[in-house]
């Protein structure tokens, strides 16, 4: 059969296509183990951005980081495109 030619398959039906695909799994375990170990960090730490010194919750601190660092893979992948 050539690759021109079909046999009427439908798009979901193939291993590896639908709503839970591998990656897909995959990035939502991390997403779920990464806000997990964000929220347990509870306590209060100081952090020093440059010049000035602050005094957060270790989850705020771990948690912005996480988004700045989603938000930059966003844009490269984005451009890649």
């Amino acid at each position: 059969m050539s690759p021109n030619t079909s046999t009427g398959g439908s798009k979901s039906g193939g291993s590896g296509s639908g709503l839970f695909t591998p990656g897909r799994v995959a990035v939502i375990a991390v997403a779920v183990l990464t806000l997990v170990f964000i929220f347990e960090n509870t306590r209060n730490t100081k952090i020093r951005l440059l010049i000035p010194e602050v005094t957060l919750p270790l989850w705020m601190a771990l948690l912005g980081t996480a988004v700045i660092g989603a938000l930059c893979g966003a844009y490269f992948v984005r451009r890649r495109k």
